[in-house]
């Protein structure tokens, strides 16, 4: 039997964009923050980076903001990436005030009152600015804010729950355009549930699950992005999707991401004979922004017929291995490499996504109520590539600047009148799953061949001939049967898949992570690409 549920705030998904929003909103609030999986399952709990900011006195929020627009490739809104820098040291701040366990420079305070923590370099940055936990930012981060909200009576945090699409006035025949909750597929009971609310955000990561190999878990469906779409919410930027050029190359290594931070400290990136060649594609050799790198990797293994590249830092000392990156030693000698004395086996790997729902500086949609804030988002913030770790930083500062606003409007909003619950009259169960599994896989097969690193028209055509004809299939699916979370998944992953597609046969140059061999030249404008949905009204 279906139910009914009312908070004032509903946030689906509990990475760090979620439960940032979820602590730093007032205690009277009553919150919901879902899960699809285990509230561990988004990609922040394996970040293994760190957050970047303007932390130390050599360092400044000009310099900052310089690189961010350097690697964004013409594309960064200056205002964006302005507002996000200079919200930078009051989010670490508040992160220290929650507990996260920031790896130190020193034992103890330093008597000179500088910044005490320890600070990294990735590539694109011209200072070290890497605020981490080690290895494992992302599980440090994850774990402290998880822990708070534990602490807050007024915060829900519910497993096994799936969107499946928002609930706004438009839909319901009302009039105006707000949001007013979301239908939610309890993967518990297999009914679909009604969850009203004043505000709603989506928080629900990236699509790069989109591709067949991937850094991300495998809740990265690109759920936030499609459900905004259908809902009426332009996006942009979608053929901008980053590779990670180092992702674990090993058979039974599932989407381990070897960090960049160890380019930071000077491991290298060889072919099988031992040669380096970084430093024949970009003067910064290693410490090239990802696209470069990523596509350099992607070229050798063309031109060679090889299956990998190899990165090492074996000629560090091994306990400077062991201390700066654990998580990674540990988990490469479980496959038995020891990368104090081995070099480790990388490829490139679809790792994130920078566009997504357009929002402005409060991470508010074009939808009233209905916020987006983190990778699901589009703020300006990467441009046409994001550079390493201000991701982590983009959902802090968005997911705060979206509570500021929300607290500005609760006098205003009242709770939504009771919603209708979700019609599933019509459907049967499924008979022909072996449908969901296939498209699936032929979706991220030809994504990953035809809309990759490397682009041509003909590829970009082929893919969405394909797109088209399965987004028909999958309608007519839907239609039909209960909805399941892999029905749900693949629809929004085909969704948005269509949406990059569309993106790229737009961009008629190459422009940071969009390499095509059609247009090789970047034009002198710099635009956005924005799409509209049918839905979409001013």
């Amino acid at each position: 039997m279906s139910q009914q549920y009312q908070h004032d705030v509903l946030i689906i998904g509990s990475g760090a964009a979620g439960l940032t929003l979820a602590l730093t909103l007032p205690t009277h609030l009553r919150i919901a923050v879902l899960s699809k999986g285990e509230l561990a399952n988004g990609s922040t709990y394996w970040a293994q980076g760190g957050v970047a900011a303007v932390l130390d006195d050599a360092d400044t929020v000009e310099s900052h903001v310089a690189d961010t627009l350097n690697a964004g490739g013409g594309l960064c809104s200056e205002a964006a990436v302005r507002f996000t820098v200079e919200h930078s040291r009051a989010a670490i701040d508040w992160l220290i005030e929650q507990g996260v366990p920031f790896t130190r420079d020193d034992e103890e305070p330093r008597e000179d009152g500088g910044f005490e923590f320890h600070l990294t370099r990735e590539g694109g940055h011209s200072h070290r600015r890497i605020i981490h936990a080690a290895d494992a930012t992302g599980a440090a981060i994850f774990n402290t804010l998880l822990a708070e909200a534990k602490k807050r009576p007024n915060i829900e945090l519910l497993e096994q729950l799936v969107a499946v699409d928002l609930i706004t006035e438009r839909k319901l025949g009302l009039p105006g355009k707000r949001c007013l909750g979301a239908y939610v597929l309890s993967r518990q009971t297999g009914e679909v549930d009604t969850y009203g609310a004043r505000f709603t955000a989506l928080a629900c990561g990236g699509a790069a699950k989109v591709y067949l190999y991937t850094s991300n878990p495998d809740g990265a469906c690109g759920d936030g992005i499609a459900m905004a779409w259908r809902a009426g919410c332009r996006v942009g930027n979608l053929e901008f999707n980053q590779f990670h050029p180092t992702c674990l190359y090993h058979p039974q290594a599932k989407s381990f991401l070897v960090t960049e931070a160890l380019r930071g400290e000077g491991a290298l990136l060889k072919l099988p004979n031992g040669q380096r060649f970084m430093q024949r594609f970009d003067p910064r050799a290693e410490l090239a922004p990802r696209d470069i790198v990523a596509r350099a990797i992607d070229h050798e293994m063309k031109r060679l017929g090889i299956d990998c590249v190899y990165l090492d830092i074996s000629h560090k000392p091994a306990e400077f291995v062991k201390a700066h990156f654990p998580t990674v030693y540990e988990r490469c000698l479980t496959f038995g490499i020891d990368i104090t004395t081995q070099q480790i086996p990388v490829v490139p790997a679809a790792h994130y996504t920078c566009g997504g729902v357009l929002v402005d500086q409060a991470g508010r949609s074009d939808i009233p109520g209905l916020y987006a804030i983190g990778e699901t988002s589009f703020t300006g913030l990467h441009g046409a590539n994001r550079m390493a770790s201000n991701s982590l930083l983009e959902c802090f500062v968005y997911a705060r600047s979206a509570a500021a606003d929300i607290c500005q409007q609760l006098s205003d909003v009242s709770a939504p009148p009771t919603l209708p619950g979700w019609d599933a009259s019509q459907v049967t169960d499924s008979d022909e799953d072996v449908i969901i599994a296939h498209n699936w896989d032929e979706l991220r097969r030809f994504m990953w061949d035809y809309v990759g690193i490397v682009r041509t028209n003909k590829r970009l055509q082929r893919a969405e001939h394909r797109v088209r004809l399965l987004l028909d299939e999958i309608d007519e699916f839907y239609s039909n049967y209960k909805v399941s979370r892999d029905l749900i998944e693949l629809r929004n992953l085909a969704q948005v898949a269509e949406l990059m597609i569309r993106s790229a046969m737009q961009r008629r140059e190459s422009r940071g992570l969009h390499y095509t061999l059609d247009y090789p030249e970047q034009l002198s404008e710099a635009r956005d690409t924005i799409l509209v949905p049918p839905t979409y009204a001013d």
